[in-house]
């Protein structure tokens, strides 16, 4: 028996003229998925994606599990593959589904018949078939309703696919088709989750992290690598700056008045951000802040960061709360790593009373109090470049 992995389009299947462009994509980002694996041959056909194995040993569990992580993907099923002669459908589908038989209590049949060729209608397909499997395994009845177990067969161009059962995939559209942008990513549970969804609308990510040390650890920054090779199981894979942001922090400190610490190192960050975008061809950046969940993502204070840079600034959060944010980090598999006890810069010199709605001019004015031009681009020349895969 050939098993092979039934790759339903999403969104995809509404554009137009570039759909095309879109289908592409998808199927660069599952084969990349899947060279690890073993060889696979991808095929598109009548708006549905077949991935075959061409090595009789290659993991096909371990391939599932990579094809759900894939951002263009609606759902998809594990199929074996018949030839399409009525005998063999029903043979095939008592062989492949035996183990689901013996787990299940009801079941019904459904068919699809994309090759009208096909001698038999849809009707008739499901009636042959069914009957069939209702004779082979008589523990477990038939029930058209409310079934435990569906048992779908596809009549396609060039094979009749059995499977019993479709797994919901990424959703989304592929990475890459959205253009680039930079995430700037701390240690916390907001912006692994932010990267998460803006690749999920197809964007290619650049991560930018900024490390202060002493005052922060390699710990910290091991934990972001972490973080960011989670994401990259939906995303793939990406490059990673790290900053050294320690000699601006200093300066702010020295120089401003506390209140406006925070404020004043976030544009700092958006400034050095946006450099390191134009660098990579990103014509966005992305932050995980959400409104009012501290001091720094007020109206104002957000207002005040966005003017330090020309860029669009994405904020895929903002109108969430914790918890959901949470629900998509537990999904992600990103919050146990988030929780971990390695502060990131944005903890070093949090004043006490932070200017919660901030007076841009004013921000200017201490901000101004700094010759931070050398620094920041001193800071961009100095930053370490670390490979996501």
């Amino acid at each position: 028996m050939k098993e092979v992995i039934l790759i339903k389009l999403g969104e995809i299947v509404l554009k137009g003229l570039n759909r095309k462009n879109f289908e592409d994509r998808l199927i660069k980002s599952i084969k990349y998925r899947l060279h690890h694996i073993g060889a696979f041959k991808v095929r598109n056909s009548q708006s549905i994606i077949t991935v075959t194995p061409l090595d009789d040993n290659a993991d096909m569990d371990e391939a599932a599990e990579c094809i759900s992580k894939v951002f263009g993907i609606a759902a998809f099923s594990r199929a074996c593959a018949a030839e399409k002669d009525i005998e063999s459908i029903k043979n095939t589908a008592r062989d492949y589904l035996e183990d689901k038989f013996a787990a299940a209590g009801s079941f019904k049949v459904e068919a699809k018949r994309s090759d009208k060729q096909f001698p038999f209608t849809s009707p008739e397909i499901a009636r042959e078939v069914g009957g069939f499997l209702a004779d082979c395994y008589p523990d477990t009845r038939v029930d058209v309703h409310e079934p435990e177990m569906i048992v779908t067969v596809e009549i396609r161009d060039d094979a009749a696919y059995i499977h019993a059962g479709v797994e919901k995939g990424a959703g989304g559209i592929p990475v890459g088709t959205g253009g680039k942008a930079v995430i700037l990513i701390s240690g916390g549970i907001d912006s692994p989750v932010a990267a998460y969804m803006m690749a999920k609308r197809g964007i290619e990510l650049t991560a930018v992290h900024f490390a202060s040390p002493p005052y922060t650890s390699e710990r910290a920054e091991e934990k972001v690598r972490e973080l960011l090779s989670r994401v990259s199981a939906y995303s793939g894979r990406m490059t990673m700056y790290t900053v050294p942001f320690t000699k601006l922090q200093e300066e702010i400190r020295d120089k401003c008045h506390e209140e406006y610490f925070t404020i004043i190192m976030r544009r700092f960050m958006m400034m050095i951000a946006e450099k390191l975008a134009e660098k990579n061809d990103c014509r966005a950046l992305i932050t995980g802040e959400s409104l009012g969940q501290v001091a720094s993502q007020t109206i104002g204070a957000i207002a005040c960061t966005d003017n330090a840079c020309g860029m669009p600034v994405f904020r895929p959060l903002i109108g969430m709360d914790k918890e959901e944010i949470i629900e998509i980090s537990r999904k992600i598999d990103t919050f146990e790593v988030s929780i971990q006890p390695y502060e990131d810069c944005c903890t070093v010199f949090t004043p006490k009373h932070p200017r919660t709605r901030p007076v841009l001019k004013n921000v200017i004015a201490e901000e101004n109090r700094i010759d931070y031009l050398p620094l920041i681009n001193e800071a961009v020349e100095k930053v370490k470049i670390t490979e996501i895969q």
